[in-house]
């Protein structure tokens, strides 16, 4: 006989994610177009942005362009100050990045959102780092921190459109914590548009990262900013 304490318990609401309105949002790179993009869309929907730089003085600069309350900083004081850190810089500085950053990002919810990708003749193309994906490499090198993987596959020149009001994809969340990756979902849809959707563990983050050399493929030939969306969910 099954009683009420055996029973197991109600399954959760894939839906029913967490509110994040009152988190601080650090975005290391985000002088970059893809971390502007990102600061500005989260800012523009009411969160508190800080966006990080090796220099102070141009993240700043960075923030009064944007305006909506984004303030700038170095990385390090962005990463202190932020209770989730998204990681937007280019592949060739990630590894260094994130090493000088492992005290500032101890315990912090870091979000790589890091492309590791090369380009030839013959266009863009994915490059495997040794420890699997740009992710897995943050994961190794911030054992103190809990490492998510989200925002590979938006276009930062429909993130840093004013005119554009809603943005129409999914974002792909991939991380070993569930809850962990509610919130990132949950950042990710306080963008007008956009739906944050749990897609596995960090171990998947290769083929997710990869994708964007598709993307480009897709966009240079149809003069595009596609994203993905993801059906029957």
């Amino acid at each position: 006989m099954t009683t009420r304490d055996d029973a197991a318990p109600p399954k959760r609401d894939p839906w029913d994610l967490p509110d994040v309105s009152g988190l601080v949002i650090g975005v290391l790179g985000g002088t970059g177009d893809q971390g502007r993009g990102l600061a500005y869309r989260l800012a523009r929907a009411g969160q508190q942005v800080i966006i990080g730089s090796r220099s102070a003085e141009r993240a700043t600069a960075a923030a009064e362009e944007l305006g909506n309350g984004v303030r700038g900083a170095d990385n390090a004081s962005c990463a202190a100050q932020a209770d989730v850190v998204i990681v937007a810089v280019p592949w060739d500085g990630h590894a260094r990045t994130l090493s000088s950053l492992t005290a500032e990002l101890a315990g912090k919810l870091v979000v790589d959102c890091v492309n590791p990708l090369g380009f030839d003749k013959r266009g863009a193309y994915p490059i495997v780092p040794e420890e699997g994906s740009a992710a897995q490499q943050a994961a190794a090198l911030l054992p103190e921190s809990r490492v998510t993987a989200a925002f590979h596959h938006l276009s930062a020149v429909l993130l840093q459109d004013p005119s554009i009001e809603r943005i129409d994809t999914d974002v792909m969340v991939l991380g070993e914590s569930r809850d962990d990756c509610a919130v990132v979902q949950a950042v990710a849809q306080l963008i007008p548009g956009m739906r944050g959707v749990f897609a596995g563990r960090l171990r998947n983050a290769h083929q997710v990262e990869a994708l964007v050399a598709n993307l480009i493929s897709v966009n240079r030939r149809y003069k595009a900013h596609a994203g993905i969306r993801l059906t029957d969910i």
